[in-house]
């Protein structure tokens, strides 16, 4: 297979862990047998500083060309402390989004054996925990429209009809593939928009008898990823809400760098870890590559080619068990190692097995 991939590596650390990723690729295609090609583009603060804009037409375009998108992230401490910036970072990843119409965020949360006692949560809590969060990921307040002066400031939180039924579709599609239970996000006894949500799922579930579907408020659903996380299964929600309960789910395992995301919908789709640019640890060698690796796996796979995803995952979960960690997952005493050498041992697991 052929494959054009465009990279974006981004700020902060999202450089150091990109080049990871692309290794490991690089170091799967040339097991496999597969041929591909690496775009580069410039996107976020980067983007800013050089051409004036976090997603310049050219990175679009080069996006465009490619079979997939390989992103790492973006930010930077000089827009976040200025509230008065015109042009962020960010803006280039919702730009993302909304252009190549990536309308459906797939982050799994996942637990690592080797891994729970990191996890907050007990171990009987969170042992065998495993669901998916499908995130509508293009409409909500993120998209609608903005106000703000001095004295008030608003956003809109807009949803259509269309948007969230392809959202559900998605999810229903992936429900089926796993054990068959879905939960819907919402907080229909306040929103208006929420009430929509809840309504036409109604309706899509009637086509997915053999889905189990429920409904719960956010909060709820907050609470009980906390209480019983292994009671989820597929859950479906709003942009907004599932920005904040991702990330709430990938505390679950004991660190954000463990987790890997896939956004698809009309045009090419994106695979990144879901860890934002830590631009603390930029340069120092010590930022986890597991979830950009991971997302690697999430792309293969998405082409069908899952052979080359079980190779990665598994070289992923032998690091683990080997002590092979950066310092935010070692174990106490462990020898150290950095962002470099956690990904030469997967390439090297990659190349020997």
């Amino acid at each position: 297979m052929e494959l054009k991939i465009a990279v974006l590596p981004g700020d902060g650390i999202g450089p150091e862990i990109s080049a990871q990723g692309v290794d490991v690729m690089t170091a799967v295609c040339e097991k496999f047998g597969h041929k591909v090609e690496y775009k580069y583009a410039i996107c976020g603060a980067d983007a800013i500083d050089k051409v004036g804009d976090p997603f310049p037409e050219e990175t679009f375009k080069i996006c465009m060309e490619s079979d997939a998108v390989l992103f790492s992230a973006v930010g930077d401490p000089k827009f976040d402390n200025d509230p008065t910036a015109k042009v962020r970072p960010e803006q280039g990843l919702l730009a993302m989004r909304k252009k190549l119409g990536l309308f459906a965020n797939i982050r799994p949360v996942e637990t690592f054996d080797c891994l729970i006692h990191k996890s907050p949560l007990k171990d009987e809590l969170v042992r065998g925990a495993d669901f998916i969060c499908i995130r509508e990921l293009t409409g909500g307040m993120y998209f609608g429209e903005k106000y703000q002066d001095n004295e008030k400031a608003y956003d809109t939180n807009a949803y259509t009809r269309p948007e969230i039924e392809r959202i559900l579709e998605v999810a229903y599609q992936y429900a089926l593939r796993r054990r068959k239970h879905l939960t819907v996000v919402d907080k229909a006894n306040v929103l208006a928009s929420s009430r929509l949500w809840r309504q036409v799922a109604k309706e899509v579930a009637e086509k997915y008898p053999e889905v189990e579907t429920d409904y719960m408020f956010v909060d709820n659903a907050a609470m009980r990823m906390i209480q019983d996380p292994k009671f989820f299964d597929v859950m479906v929600t709003e942009n907004t809400f599932g920005d904040i309960l991702t990330d709430e789910g990938s505390c679950i395992t004991g660190s954000m760098g463990l987790l890997p995301s896939a956004s698809t919908g009309e045009h090419t789709p994106v695979f990144e870890p879901i860890h934002g640019s830590w631009p603390q640890a930029k340069g120092l060698n010590i930022a986890n590559p597991l979830a950009q690796i991971l997302s690697v796996a999430m792309l293969f796979e998405y082409f069908n080619l899952t052979e080359e995803g079980k190779l990665i995952r598994e070289a992923v979960n032998a690091s683990l068990d080997a002590d092979v960690r950066t310092p935010e997952i070692q174990v106490e005493g462990g020898a150290r190692y950095g962002t470099k050498e956690v990904g030469a041992w997967i390439v090297n697991y990659i190349r020997t097995h």
